[in-house]
Formats: structure tokens, C-alpha cells, sequence
């Protein structure tokens, strides 16, 4: 799903690129955040790389930030969690600091920010969805119930099912990226495996990851 960005915003110096490391250092961990979230009646999880690291039962490396992932409609219950901080939209090197609502209507990453110390804790991704079914970004055909994709670990922090963030991976397959399918591939069923291998052959055919699958 491809974003029609709005005007305004602020263009990311490289300087300001290069300081999203430390604005970034102190964000929170999955457990914090399922603190934080506990009671919200919104489906949502743990997406990208902890998801992956939920899924294997530890922590494997080291994560520059959290990100968990939303049905979109369902944003305002979320934000009301978090009174005191502001929601900023980012997309394509640009900024939109305290989003107003036709910026969150053209984006879907959205990054918690305490003004206090301007730093950022999570980094929430509004997906698109029809009710309680979740609707992939990269594939609009590829639509599954939100009780079959959020998996749960024995503490209770949710996160996305592997095959759906591996799939996601596949797009850029960085190096982080190929280390993180090489460790979760052994660790997958074989239904799992047959099912990542069918999403990236849908989305992505040809990719190098299917002799592997």
C-alpha cells in the first residue's frame, strides 16, 4: 500500500538521521509496553525484530527501538493510553511532530515521543485491517484474522507471528534482516515454514529465501 504523503513535515538532516540512535536509546522494552497497554480492548503486538526474539524464547541481538503493531481505525484507544507524550508520523525522511489527523490518515508509523526529554520509547505501525481482520500493506489479497496472527509468549506479551515478520523482512533482506531469518527458520513447524514460503513466493517471487524454505 503505497503512502500519498501530505505537505508540511520536516525533512531529516543527515545530522538529525545520524542522532536517532540516542533519541532511540531509551525506548521501552515488550514487557514495559504490555504494561502499559494491559486492559486495551485493541488487538495489537510486538512486530519486526522482538517479535522474532519473543518467538525464540530470548533476546539474540541488539534492538535500536520497539515497534508494535495496530489496527489503524483503532489508534485513538491507544493514544489515549499515553496522556502527557506526543504521537509523531514519519515516512520517507520526513518528521510530523504531534501528527494532526489527515497526516495519520496518510501514514502509517507513528513514533511515541516523551517532550520531556524528546527522546523516542515506541514506534507504533497503524495497519490497515477490515474489523478484526488484518490486512497486509505489501499485499492487500493477503488478509487473516487478528486472533490467528498475534501469538503470545508464557509472561503475556503479544507479537506477531514469524511467517508475517519475516515476510516483511523479505522486502530489504539487510544484513539484520538475514540474521534474523537464519536463527527463526530452525525454530519454525513445518506448517510455518510452508506458509512463509507461500507469502514470500505470492509477494516476492523469485526471492533468494525460497531455496532455503
Amino acid at each position: 500500500m503505497e503512502e500519498q504523503l501530505p505537505g508540511g513535515g520536516v525533512e531529516l538532516s543527515p545530522a538529525e538521521i545520524d542522532a536517532l540512535d540516542a533519541r532511540w536509546s531509551s525506548c521501552w522494552s515488550p514487557e514495559e509496553i504490555t504494561r502499559r497497554l494491559a486492559g486495551v480492548d485493541t488487538p495489537w503486538c510486538v512486530a519486526a525484530g522482538w517479535a522474532l526474539d519473543l518467538f525464540r524464547g530470548r533476546q539474540t541481538r541488539a534492538h535500536g527501538d520497539l515497534e508494535i503493531a495496530i489496527p489503524a481505525a483503532r489508534f485513538p484507544e491507544v493514544r489515549d493510553r499515553f496522556p502527557g507524550y506526543v504521537f509523531d508520523a514519519v515516512s520517507s525522511g520526513r518528521i510530523w511532530e504531534n501528527a494532526a489527523e489527515d497526516v495519520l490518515a496518510a501514514t502509517h508509523q507513528t513514533w511515541l515521543r516523551d517532550p520531556a526529554t524528546d527522546n523516542y520509547l515506541v514506534d507504533v505501525f497503524r495497519e490497515p485491517h477490515d474489523g478484526a481482520t488484518w490486512i497486509c500493506r505489501r499485499d492487500e489479497t493477503i488478509r487473516l484474522p487478528y486472533n490467528d496472527i498475534i501469538h503470545h509468549t508464557a509472561e503475556g506479551v503479544p507479537y506477531l507471528a514469524p511467517e508475517l515478520v519475516l515476510l516483511f523482512k523479505a522486502k530489504h533482506a539487510r544484513p539484520k534482516d538475514q540474521a534474523d531469518f537464519d536463527g527463526t527458520v530452525p525454530h519454525l513447524a513445518p506448517a510455518q515454514r510452508e506458509n512463509l514460503a507461500g507469502l514470500i513466493a505470492r509477494v516476492h517471487p523469485g526471492h533468494p529465501w525460497l531455496a532455503d524454505l
